[in-house]
C-alpha cells in the first residue's frame, strides 16, 4: 500500500484498492440499497403528491415536497459520487472529484439539517398556534427559497477553500492518503459550518416537539374538564323544590321519560369516554412519533457530526475517513426513512396511495367480458367493502331499534 505522500509522487502505482475487499463490497451494497430504497419511496409520494392536487393544500405539505424533493437531489447526486469515491483508487488526478465529493456532502448534510428544522417550526406553529399561523403560505415560499439559496450557496465552500489556500497549503492538501482523501485540514474547514447547524437543529426539534406535546396535553385536559362533568347530571336524583309536583303527581308521569333520561345519559357518558380515550391514545401517537422523528435524526446524523467534531479537532487520518465514509452512508438513510416519517403517516397520502394500488390490482386482475369468457374480480377489495358494508348497517340497526325503544 502506498503511502498518503508517495501516492502524490509515484505516478507509476496508480491502480491499488483504497480499502479493503470487504469494506468496498458491504458499503457499496448498503450504498445501493439506500439508493434504490430512498429514490422509489420519495419519488412514489411526488407523483402521488403532483397527481392529486388536494394534497398540496397547506404550508405542511409543502415544506413536506420540499423535503421530498431534496431526498431525491441527495440520491442522484451525493449516493452516487460516494459510490465512486469508494470504488475508484487514490491518485493526484482525483483531487477536483474528491472535492465536489465534499461539496456534495456539505450540500447534502446542511440543507437536510435546515429542512428538518423547519417542518419543526412548522409543527410547533401549526399545533400551538392553529388560529393565528405566523407560516403562511407567503412566507413559507419565501422560506424555503431561502433555503434552497443557502443550501446551493454552502455547495461551493469546498472549492473556495482551495481557491483560498495558498501555495504552501496547496501543496499539502494535494497529497493523497491511501483511502483517497485529502490529509490536509485546508479541505476540512468547510465541516465548522455544518457541526453547528446539526446542534442547532437538534434544540430547535427538541424544543418545538416537547412544547408541542405540553399544548396536547393541556388541550385534552381543559376539554376533558369541560366534557366529563355534564353526562352525569341527567342521572341524579332531582332535588324537591318549591315549584316541584306533588309525589303523585310526579308518579302519574310516564315511566318512559324516566328511562328515555337514563339511557340519554348512558349515551353521553359513553360518547365522553370515547373521546377521551381517542384523545388518549392520539396524545401516545404523537409521542411516539416525535420520539421516533427524533431519535431517526440523531441516529442517522450524530455520529458524522462527532467525526467532523473529531476531524477538525486532530485532523484527518485514514481511520478517520474510513470512519466518516461510513457514517455518511448512514446519514443517506434519511432519505428512507423521511417518506416513512413525514409523508405516509398522513391520512390523506395513504388514501391516495391505497386508491391508486386497488385501481392498479383491479386493472389487471379484470378481464373484459365476452360471450364465453370469465371475468376475474378483485376479491380481496370485493370483501373489504363487503365487511365494511355489514358493519355499517349493523350499526345502523342497532341505532334504529335503540331509537324505537326510547
Amino acid at each position: 500500500m502506498v503511502s498518503g505522500g508517495d501516492a502524490s509522487l509515484v505516478s507509476g502505482v496508480t491502480w491499488h484498492m483504497p480499502y479493503s475487499l470487504g469494506f468496498q463490497v458491504s458499503l457499496t451494497a448498503f450504498l445501493m440499497l439506500e439508493l434504490v430504497l430512498g429514490f422509489s419511496s420519495n419519488l412514489t409520494v411526488l407523483v402521488l403528491y403532483c397527481s392529486q392536487s388536494n394534497l398540496v393544500d397547506s404550508v405542511s405539505n409543502m415544506v413536506t415536497v420540499n423535503l421530498h424533493v431534496l431526498d431525491i437531489a441527495v440520491c442522484l447526486l451525493c449516493v452516487p459520487l460516494t459510490l465512486v469515491m469508494v470504488l475508484l483508487p487514490p491518485g493526484p488526478n482525483l483531487a477536483l472529484l474528491c472535492c465536489f465529493h465534499e461539496a456534495c456532502v456539505t450540500f447534502a448534510s446542511i440543507a437536510t439539517a435546515i429542512n428538518i428544522l423547519v417542518i419543526s417550526l412548522d409543527r410547533y406553529d401549526i399545533s400551538v398556534r392553529p388560529a393565528n399561523r405566523l407560516l403562511t403560505t407567503r412566507r413559507a415560499a419565501l422560506l424555503l427559497t431561502a433555503v434552497w439559496i443557502t443550501s446551493v450557496a454552502v455547495f461551493f465552500m469546498p472549492f473556495l477553500e482551495v481557491q483560498w489556500s495558498g501555495a504552501s497549503e496547496a501543496e499539502e492538501t494535494s497529497q493523497v492518503t491511501s483511502s483517497g482523501y485529502y490529509t490536509g485540514l485546508g479541505m476540512y474547514y468547510h465541516l465548522i459550518l455544518q457541526v453547528p447547524i446539526f446542534f442547532v437543529t437538534v434544540v430547535v426539534m427538541l424544543f418545538t416537539y416537547s412544547r408541542i406535546l405540553r399544548a396536547l396535553n393541556i388541550r385534552i385536559g381543559s376539554h376533558m374538564r369541560k366534557s366529563h362533568h355534564p353526562p352525569l347530571i341527567p342521572s341524579q336524583s332531582p332535588t324537591p323544590t318549591a315549584t316541584s309536583p306533588p309525589a303523585g303527581a310526579a308518579n302519574a308521569l310516564p315511566a318512559t321519560m324516566g328511562v328515555q333520561a337514563s339511557v340519554s345519559a348512558i349515551i353521553a357518558l359513553r360518547r365522553a369516554v370515547r373521546r377521551h380515550r381517542d384523545r388518549r391514545e392520539r396524545q401516545k401517537r404523537v409521542f411516539k412519533m416525535s420520539l421516533i422523528i427524533i431519535t431517526t435524526f440523531l441516529g442517522c446524523w450524530a455520529p458524522l457530526s462527532v467525526t467532523n467534531i473529531l476531524i477538525l479537532s486532530i485532523g484527518p487520518s485514514d481511520v478517520l475517513v474510513s470512519l466518516r465514509l461510513w457514517f455518511l452512508a448512514l446519514a443517506y438513510g434519511t432519505t428512507v426513512s423521511h417518506p416513512l416519517l413525514y409523508a405516509f403517516t398522513r391520512q390523506k397520502l395513504r388514501r391516495a396511495l391505497r386508491a391508486k394500488v386497488k385501481k392498479r390490482v383491479v386493472s389487471l386482475l379484470q378481464v373484459d367480458p365476452s360471450p364465453g369468457g370469465t371475468v376475474i374480480h378483485n376479491s380481496w377489495v370485493e370483501t373489504r367493502k363487503t365487511s365494511r358494508q355489514v358493519r355499517l348497517e349493523a350499526r345502523e340497526g342497532t341505532d334504529h331499534h335503540l331509537a324505537e325503544a326510547l
